[in-house]
Parts: C-alpha cells; structure tokens; sequence
C-alpha cells in the first residue's frame, strides 16, 4: 500500500499540477471540452494509463465536463499515485484539448 501523503506535502505537489484543487481526501479537476463526444474521447483515453499504473479515477461526466477526482481508498487518502495520475491526465487533456 502506497504511503500518505501529509498536508505540507500535499500542497506542494498541488502546485505541481495546473487547476487540480484539494477536497478533503481527494484532489480533483474539471475538464470542459467542445462537447459530448470529446469528452467521452477524453474518458477513453483515460483507460490505457489508469489500467497500467493500476490506480483508476473517479468519473463524473456531465455533456461536455469531466470531473476527475483521485485518491487512494486502499490507503484512505492522498499518495503521490494520485498526483503521477493526474499528472498524466493533465498531459492527455491538454493534449486533446489543442
């Protein structure tokens, strides 16, 4: 099991990452793209790499807005699994968002 984070570090790889804001436990982001289908398009790319790092984010997607929120529940909160993460999501999101 991955180790927790405390809060000093928390706020520090925040400032690694663009637009991700701490919630409790959980760090999060809202991506808004031009519409439905992008945003699915976004979500598909999202697969491949959670998959592979085994450590999957939390999906709510509302027409062209994905709200993604990671944290790790085996640990009960903030690991540095979720800042590579959404690192990673941040690079695809930019990437389609061009």
């Amino acid at each position: 099991m991955a180790q927790l984070l405390n809060q000093t570090e928390i706020q520090a790889r925040l400032k690694t990452l663009t637009g991700w804001k701490q919630n409790g436990k959980v760090i999060q982001q809202t991506f808004r793209f031009k519409d439905f289908i992008a945003a699915i398009a976004f979500v598909n790319e999202l697969v491949e790499p959670a998959e592979t790092a085994g450590h999957h984010p939390d999906l709510e997607i509302s027409y062209n807005k994905v709200t993604v929120s990671m944290t790790s529940h085996d640990a009960g909160g903030l690991t540095s699994k979720d800042f590579d993460m959404a690192m990673t999501i941040s690079e695809l999101a930019e990437k389609l968002l061009r």
